[in-house]
């Protein structure tokens, strides 16, 4: 039932004036028994807005989530460009992505194997490097002409192309707590823990989440 025929039923009950109802402005009752059911020239019982008021209310809305939007992206995504060919084929030189800076941050989420995340370099904290996860804590790493073991078992890694692999080989390394083994996919273009070692926790700010750019690579980082 409309507010209209909600006033019209009970207009027998007031007094003098109408009862306001959510906020509109009483009416006299004798105003409310001539207002037409319908018709040509016949007065709206409520006010309608005009279109300006309208328009402005869709552009004050589309503003306030405009602003959330920009205040969602600067504080917990952030816009980084990739640099380099070392994480061919997943990501290429200058495309653009989005960075949680907060999934790690504030303990919503441990650092995983197989997450891509972005890190300030050990050997040069001016320098931001991007890599997957390939050792955690307590991990056992060692390669073997170019194919990657965890604990003593090889590691499926479809994500590397046959050929971006190279046969290089490493020895066992225990991966220490509050620190990460790191790689590049593309094995054969990559400066990561293999030369400089492993990362520390401390270092890592982000985990690459989001390709926005260019838009045919537009999707989840995998």
């Amino acid at each position: 039932m409309g507010e209209a025929g909600l006033w019209s039923e009970t207009r027998n009950l007031r007094a003098a004036y109408s009862v306001p109802y959510n906020g509109l402005v009483p009416l006299p009752v004798g105003a409310l028994n001539t207002i037409p059911a319908g018709g040509n020239g016949s007065a709206p019982f409520a006010r309608r807005r005009s279109a300006p008021v309208i328009v402005l209310g869709w552009v004050r809305d589309l503003l306030i989530s405009v602003v959330i939007a920009v205040i969602g992206i600067i504080f917990i995504y952030q816009p980084v460009k990739v640099e380099g060919t070392s994480m061919m084929p997943g990501l290429v030189d200058q495309e653009r992505i989005f960075v949680n800076k907060f999934i790690y941050r504030f303990g919503i989420e441990e650092v995983h194997r197989g997450d891509l995340v972005v890190f300030w370099y050990p050997g040069d904290q001016t320098k931001s490097y991007i890599k997957r996860v390939i050792g955690v804590p307590g991990d056992v790493v060692a390669i073997d002409r170019g194919a990657v073991y965890i604990n003593s078992r090889r590691l499926a890694e479809d994500y590397v192309p046959e050929r971006y692999r190279d046969t290089l080989s490493m020895p066992p390394r225990t991966v220490e707590t509050g620190h990460y083994f790191v790689l590049g996919d593309h094995r054969n273009s990559s400066n990561d823990s293999r030369s400089w070692g492993l990362v520390p926790r401390s270092c890592v700010y982000g985990k690459a989440v989001f390709v926005y750019w260019p838009l045919e690579r537009m999707g989840p980082v995998r």
